[in-house]
C-alpha cells in the first residue's frame, strides 16, 4: 500500500506515513508527495521569493493553515506538520515532486534532505518554471505531463520492487 497527495493532501499522507509507524501500521511500501505543505512556518526562502506571482501565494498557504488547524491547533504536532517531526527513520521511500517556483518548495527540500539523512530512500524532483498545482495543468503543460509520468513510474517500480503484483 502506497500513500499519495498533493499540496494539503501530501502533508496528510506524510502524517500517515508517521502515525502507521508509530502505531505499528498499516505497512505502507512507497510516498509520493506533490508540492506537499509540510510545515507550518513557511520560513523557507522560497515563501519569500515565491510569495507572489505563481498561482498560489505565501499569504495563501498561511491562509490555507489556519483553516487547517484553527486557533487553537498544535500547529508544531509532527502530525499536523509532519516537516517539524524529529524523527524520520523508518518510514517507507519517498519521491518529492516540487514545483520550481512554488512557496513550498523548499520545505520540500528540506524534508526530503531530513528523510535521507534518517536512512529513507528520498527523491526529490523539481520541475523548473512550474508553480504550486502545476500537476492540474496536465495534457496542456508539458513539465505537467513529464511530472506525472515519471511519479507514476516510479511508484509502480517502488511497488513491484516491495513484492507488489497484479493480478
Amino acid at each position: 500500500m502506497a500513500v499519495v497527495g498533493d499540496s494539503s493532501g501530501g502533508n496528510l499522507a506524510a502524517a500517515v506515513t508517521l502515525m502507521a509507524r508509530d502505531r505499528g501500521g498499516p505497512p505502507l511500501a512507497a510516498q509520493l508527495l506533490l508540492y506537499p505543505a509540510l510545515d507550518h512556518r513557511l520560513a523557507g526562502r522560497s515563501a519569500v521569493d515565491h510569495a507572489t506571482g505563481f498561482f498560489h501565494t505565501t499569504a495563501h498557504m498561511r491562509w490555507y493553515w489556519d483553516q487547517y488547524l484553527g486557533p487553537d491547533g498544535d500547529r508544531g504536532h509532527p502530525y499536523a506538520s509532519p516537516g517539524l517531526a524529529p524523527d524520520l527513520t523508518g518510514l517507507p521511500p519517498a519521491l518529492l515532486v516540487l514545483p520550481e517556483c512554488d512557496p513550498l518548495r523548499d520545505e520540500g527540500r528540506a524534508y526530503g534532505e531530513a528523510l535521507r539523512a534518517a536512512g529513507v530512500a528520498a527523491r526529490v524532483a523539481e520541475y523548473p518554471g512550474t508553480f504550486h498545482g502545476f500537476l492540474g495543468a496536465a495534457g496542456r503543460l508539458p513539465a505537467a505531463d513529464a511530472a506525472l509520468e515519471a511519479a507514476t513510474n516510479w511508484l509502480v517500480g517502488t511497488l513491484c520492487d516491495g513484492g507488489v503484483t497484479s493480478g
